[in-house]
């Protein structure tokens, strides 16, 4: 009898780090895409000669699904995938059964994760995949914008999405002829917006999407594993930063129900800084803690010079003849550092 080596349950592969968790960019709080290269069995457009194509071009469909979505902690990320549309039930449903990664245990998500990105596997071969990080600075920072300027979770969800889409068929030439989306919100509506930008794709958009499209399955488990490791390189980085002698409880999945990861909040919040890179500050979880239990509030100075000479940046940032540098650089090193690391 043959095993379905992408369904065993290895764990081994859970120390496997994708080529999508870009660590640099996530130790530093950036958001950014990754797409892999186009695979062997998929022939993109011929964008030299758009007219009179040399070759043939390969009828691909793509599907698109995120994870993390409501964590306090850790990035929001979607991904898409795509393949050639004759192996879509064959290749993802059958041979390889993938499903919604939340029915998935983490070893087996692990897996075909390593499968998809080992040169030689069939999934390596036949499919292709696109990342978008967000950040959880950047999805805060976007929340907290004032007024008018307000950037939404749903925003920028559309904007990940439809930048993905667009690099795999506009950028890379991949002839997605169908896309197959897990909704935001009403399915309908969702669906006539990126109808209106993509007006030549065929677009689905459904409820529960991820259990009813592979390619969206597949594109749940590329956004999932990426998440988790990406969780993973964060808190690896936030106990070398606290450098412990006793092991840690952890912060848990990073959802606001989960126990552990309020308790870790709590534990970890610095009064005035709150957290890192790892927080999403415009959930209520993380404002609820910095407000009312034990935040500190802080006056910053305000300038009062009408015609913008001698503010604070101008100290730390300009030097020259007539300027003191007197300092300066010790202002430079101080200015926003933790009180912890200034002592």
């Amino acid at each position: 009898m043959v095993t379905n080596k992408s369904k065993v349950d290895d764990p081994q592969d859970l120390n496997f780090i994708p080529p999508s968790v870009e660590k640099e960019h996530v130790l530093s709080g950036e958001s950014y895409a990754y797409y892999t290269p186009i695979p062997a069995a998929i022939t993109p457009h011929d964008k030299s000669n758009p007219i009179n194509p040399t070759t043939e071009s390969t009828p691909c469909v793509l599907g698109v699904d995120e994870a993390g979505r409501g964590p306090v902690l850790g990035p929001m990320v979607y991904g898409a995938f795509y393949l050639p549309l004759d192996l879509h039930h064959s290749l993802l449903a059958e041979e390889h059964s993938f499903d919604d990664s939340k029915v998935l245990t983490p070893g087996v998500r692990a897996n075909l994760m390593r499968l998809l990105n080992t040169p030689g596997e069939n999934l390596f071969e036949s499919c292709g995949y696109a990342i978008k990080l967000l950040s959880a600075r950047d999805i805060g920072s976007g929340m907290m914008k004032p007024g008018t300027a307000v950037y939404n979770l749903n925003a920028q969800a559309m904007d990940a999405t439809i930048e993905i889409i667009r690099g795999v068929v506009e950028e890379r030439g991949v002839d997605v002829k169908e896309v197959y989306i897990d909704t935001i919100g009403n399915p309908a509506t969702y669906q006539q917006k990126l109808e209106r930008i993509f007006p030549s794709l065929k677009i689905t958009v459904a409820k529960k999407a991820d259990s009813l499209y592979p390619c969206v399955s597949a594109a749940s488990v590329a956004a999932k594993v990426t998440r988790d490791v990406a969780l993973e390189v964060l808190y690896e980085a936030v106990l070398a930063e606290q450098s412990l002698d006793t092991t840690p409880e952890g912060w848990g999945s990073g959802y606001p129900s989960d126990s552990k990861c309020t308790g870790w909040l709590r534990r970890n919040m610095d009064p005035v800084f709150g957290w890192g890179n790892e927080c999403r500050f415009s959930w209520g979880t993380a404002k609820e803690m910095l407000e009312l239990k034990g935040g500190a509030r802080v006056d910053w100075p305000v300038d009062d010079d009408e015609d913008g000479n001698g503010m604070l940046s101008d100290f730390l940032l300009t030097s020259g003849p007539n300027k003191s540098t007197a300092g300066q650089s010790g202002m430079q090193e101080w200015f926003g550092q933790k009180q912890a690391e200034i002592l």
